[in-house]
């Protein structure tokens, strides 16, 4: 039966892999002004390992400072996902340190994103994972529960779900629903492409720039 608040939903659909890896080499900024840029992360959660990450959300919402669902978490993991963490914001215990992210690599997953602290920095600068957080504390977690994995969570201001698909880079992270993902993915390659142009007639000096003075105008701007 149904036990809201402390449960594991073992089993959701994950977007074809291909489609995720697509993303891999699009800016997430490009991906995010394509989605009206309104999918972003909150800039509060910050890189504290590799920058690059992408993957898919398996997600788990937990009490403050308690990461009993983060480790069963762990161990239903698939290679690829991404273990998403509304850990309520907190800033006072860790949810996290080195060994689970050891643990995490052997695992192949993909990173963590997590609304919360983690721990062992400098162990992680090490590592060739990457983990985003809300921050840093030595002061670690308990492991009472209760908890929930894979149900929707929320995580610097943005609802993920799982399956989401989640891309970071040393701009921050952007969440990309799979129903979502070709049409994002086709107008990302897009904005690639024209950025392409741009540079080209930023070095060549040939930039028009007269969209600026237009926009003055029809906005009713005073030039003196």
């Amino acid at each position: 039966m149904p036990n809201p608040g402390f449960r594991v939903i073992t089993s959701f659909t994950r977007p074809p892999r291909a489609l995720v890896e697509a993303f891999a080499d699009i800016p997430v900024a490009n991906i995010g002004d394509n989605m009206s840029r309104l999918s972003c992360v909150s800039a509060a959660i910050r890189p504290y390992g590799k920058l690059r990450m992408l993957g898919t959300a398996l997600t788990v919402r937990v009490p403050v400072a308690d990461n009993l669902m983060f480790h069963k978490a762990l161990d239903i993991a698939e290679p690829g996902d991404i273990i998403v963490v509304d850990g309520q914001g907190d800033m006072n215990h860790a949810l996290c340190g080195e060994i689970m992210m050891r643990y995490a690599i052997t695992r192949g997953i993909a990173g963590f994103l997590i609304d919360g602290c983690v721990r062992d920095v400098e162990g992680l600068a090490g590592l060739d994972f990457p983990v985003y957080a809300r921050g840093v504390t030595p002061k670690g977690p308990y492991k009472n529960g209760p908890g929930e994995v894979n149900v929707p969570v929320v995580c610097g201001g943005q609802v993920v779900m799982p399956g989401d698909i989640i891309a970071a880079d040393a701009d921050g992270i952007v969440v990309i629903r799979p129903a979502d993902a070709e049409w994002v993915l086709e107008k990302a390659k897009a904005h690639n492409a024209m950025e392409v142009v741009t540079f080209k007639n930023i070095a060549a000096k040939t930039l028009d720039r007269a969209w600026v003075q237009k926009a003055l105008t029809d906005k009713g701007c005073e030039i003196k």
